[in-house]
C-alpha cells in the first residue's frame, strides 16, 4: 500500500504566483511527497502525491484559474486497473 494514494497535477495561471510561496504552503500544510511547483509569476505547474487530492485542488484555486487536472491513484495503478 501507497503512503501517498493520488498523484494529483494541474497548472495555475494568475498575476503574480510565487512557486517559492506555494512550495511553502504545501510543506506547511498538505501531508504528501513528490512535490514540484515550477513556473512564474503567471503560470505554476503543480506536482504532487496527496491523500487528500481535493484540498490541494481548493488551495490552487484561490491563487488563479486552475485547469488540466489530473488526479490519479496510484493505489489502483500497481493493481494493475485504471487510476
Amino acid at each position: 500500500m501507497l503512503e501517498f494514494r493520488y498523484d494529483t497535477q494541474l497548472l495555475i495561471e494568475g498575476k503574480g504566483l510565487d512557486e517559492d510561496a506555494i512550495s511553502a504552503y504545501f510543506t506547511e500544510h498538505f501531508k504528501g511527497d513528490c512535490l514540484l511547483a515550477v513556473g512564474d509569476d503567471e503560470l505554476i505547474k503543480i506536482h504532487f502525491h496527496t491523500n487528500e487530492p481535493w484540498d490541494v485542488l481548493a488551495y490552487c484555486a484561490t491563487l488563479g484559474e486552475i485547469y488540466d487536472i489530473v488526479v490519479e491513484d496510484m493505489d489502483r495503478q500497481s493493481r494493475g486497473l485504471k487510476g
